[in-house]
């Protein structure tokens, strides 16, 4: 496909309690299925581009949005009240991606907190897709999440739901190439911090989602990154080993950290995730 023949279109839609939210697509000229990309905590989905754009050029339509409070999207910062409201606003951007591609089959593409919305999404809302991805799935809690920090978090939520504290993130743990590090410093739409409410809202949904794996009634591929410090590796291992959706997968990447499909190798991540694509029964 002609680069020349991509293009990239951004708008609105409204959540169901009339937030505006921000979405973007990669459209080839003549798609053949449809990706639809959930971006992690703090970020957005136009640190995507270069994923979206690869996919595209084999002939996907892939679409994104940024989650309520993030990016572009209206919402008091890295804030929910409840963690359904992501799995909510999710539920309108796929009604949305799928009038506008009524014959294609659709795939879920979720990474980190938005692997845990994908994965919670599936569990719970049952939705009818071809299949769908998890990369660095918040599935598992970190050595760093003390129970303090946890009791705390919930407790603070009681009295100060929106108060702001600092994600305590390990950015060099994102990606091994620098300039992925430096461009997440120096981006305006890349945050901080987190709400109590957020924190307390993911806390429960971590253990809540990675109890119910026998509950995905679709083709899911985990991916992980065998080096990732941000979200633990057995999270993705233990949620993997008790889907029982037929052409279900796991791949871990030794030496790769959180950030799979930014790493230097992304290019052969993205390669297994269109074998995996390909290979699934029509």
């Amino acid at each position: 496909m002609s680069v020349h023949a991509l293009r990239r279109i951004e708008s609105h839609f409204r959540a169901a309690d009339g937030l505006r939210l921000f979405r973007r697509a990669w459209l080839p000229g003549r798609p053949t299925r449809v990706l639809g990309l959930v971006h992690g905590y703090a970020e957005h989905s136009g640190r995507y581009d270069t994923l979206a754009a690869w996919f595209a050029a084999r002939g996907a339509a892939v679409h994104a949005y940024d989650h309520r409070g993030h990016g572009r999207s209206e919402g008091v910062r890295c804030h929910v009240r409840r963690f359904d409201e992501f799995l909510d606003d999710l539920g309108v951007f796929l009604d949305a991606v799928r009038a506008e591609h009524p014959e294609l089959p659709v795939t879920l593409v979720g990474h980190s907190m938005g692997g845990l919305v994908t994965a919670s999404f599936l569990a719970e809302r049952g939705p009818i897709l071809a299949s769908a991805v998890l990369s660095g799935p918040v599935l598992a809690l970190g050595e760093g999440v003390s129970r303090v920090r946890v009791g705390l978090a919930r407790l603070l939520r009681g009295v100060a739901p929106r108060l702001a504290l600092g994600s305590g993130l390990d950015l060099e743990g994102l990606s091994r190439d620098p300039d992925v590090v430096r461009a997440y410093l120096e981006d305006p739409f890349v945050y901080r911090t987190m709400t109590t409410s957020l924190a307390a809202e993911l806390l429960g949904a971590v253990s809540r989602t990675a109890a119910r794996a026998d509950r995905v009634g679709i083709p899911l591929l985990v991916l992980h990154g065998e080096e990732d410090p941000l979200c633990p590796v057995q999270g993705s291992r233990e949620f993997a080993a008790r889907v029982q959706s037929a052409g279900s997968a796991l791949r871990t990447y030794p030496g790769l950290r959180h950030e799979i499909f930014n790493e230097p190798e992304r290019e052969k991540v993205y390669e297994d995730v269109w074998t995996w694509l390909e290979g699934l029964a029509p």
